[in-house]
């Protein structure tokens, strides 16, 4: 265990220079998680013949992943969790969303069979978005995440100010 633990160290320490601001991961971040997982799979009997496949299924859950952990895709599956919504009850509901972020990521959870959409032809017409079946499922983690991170917010802030404070002070002295 100590040697995949040394291996994911080493694929995701990515220099400060590239990593980016808020809460998705650059790709430079992504690659490194992806290849850690490889390197796990191949480690695991899933009965992957070679190495090819499993950096396959990695670069598998990797899309994924980008999908559902993006900044908007959590937000708008959880507006939806109580039930169908209209477009602008959605855009009402998520502070900060754009008209554009917010029909683009529509977009991508309908395109992945996560969200349904739904045109009734009245005048005007009027459109309804909802959880698919495949898309409630994801709830129950990615409502465990989001319980997680309040739990560990303070702590993870606390972490990250002792980090910076020791990258400082490493660059105050030569």
């Amino acid at each position: 265990m100590g040697n995949l633990s040394d291996s994911y160290k080493r694929h995701t320490d990515v220099p400060e220079a590239h990593r980016t601001k808020g809460t998705s991961m650059s790709a430079v971040e992504t690659d490194a998680v992806a290849a850690a997982m490889a390197e796990l799979l191949e480690r695991q009997d899933l009965g992957l013949p070679s190495a090819c496949e499993a950096t396959e299924a990695t670069g598998e859950v990797r899309s994924v992943l980008d999908r559902v952990g993006d900044k908007w895709s959590a937000l708008v599956l959880g507006t939806l969790a109580p039930g169908p919504r209209r477009f602008t009850e959605l855009l009402h509901g998520i502070e900060g969303i754009s008209q554009r972020m917010l029909t683009l990521t529509l977009r991508q959870l309908e395109r992945d069979g996560l969200v349904s959409r739904t045109v009734h032809a009245v005048v005007p017409p009027r459109v309804d978005y909802a959880l698919t079946d495949l898309g409630r499922t994801l709830l129950p983690p990615v409502i465990a995440l989001v319980e997680w991170a309040f739990g560990h917010t303070a702590e993870i802030r606390e972490h990250r100010e002792l980090y910076d404070a020791r990258r400082a002070e490493g660059r105050a002295t030569p």
